[in-house]
């Protein structure tokens, strides 16, 4: 591994890939309990949703992992390398920030809507 375009590709695709493994098992562990709360305590219904949204995490983000790996730019040396990196991986992260939070602000709202539509029933 003398070219350090091919050693910045291969740790960013370890590096991305990992990262990404990482969040979605912090996702999946913790997104349960949220879960359980839009879905009023239906467990099988929020077990389902939370593998579900795993699923689709790996694919997006492994997708615009692999969309995003080539780079026209040269890389005559470590420190461009580094640089290149370090601009792929930061993208990554703000992708998968960008969806954390568009995911809670869905369920959120997803919550919302139960609770009003059960006080409306029990009214």
């Amino acid at each position: 591994m003398d070219d350090p375009k091919v050693l910045a590709y291969v740790t960013y695709l370890l590096a991305s890939g990992v990262l990404v493994v990482w969040v979605a098992r912090t996702l999946f562990r913790n997104g349960r309990p949220f879960l359980l709360e839009v879905f009023a305590g239906n467990a099988e219904m929020a077990d389902s949703v939370n593998r579900l949204l795993v699923v689709g995490f790996y694919l997006v983000n492994l997708g615009y992992i692999s969309l995003t790996m080539r780079s026209a730019d040269q890389v005559p040396d470590l420190v461009t390398a580094l640089e290149l990196l370090s601009g792929k991986l930061g993208s990554v992260m703000l992708i998968l920030g960008g969806m954390h939070f568009f995911n809670l602000f869905c369920f959120n709202r997803l919550r919302h809507h139960y609770v009003r539509r059960a006080v409306e029933q029990a009214a």
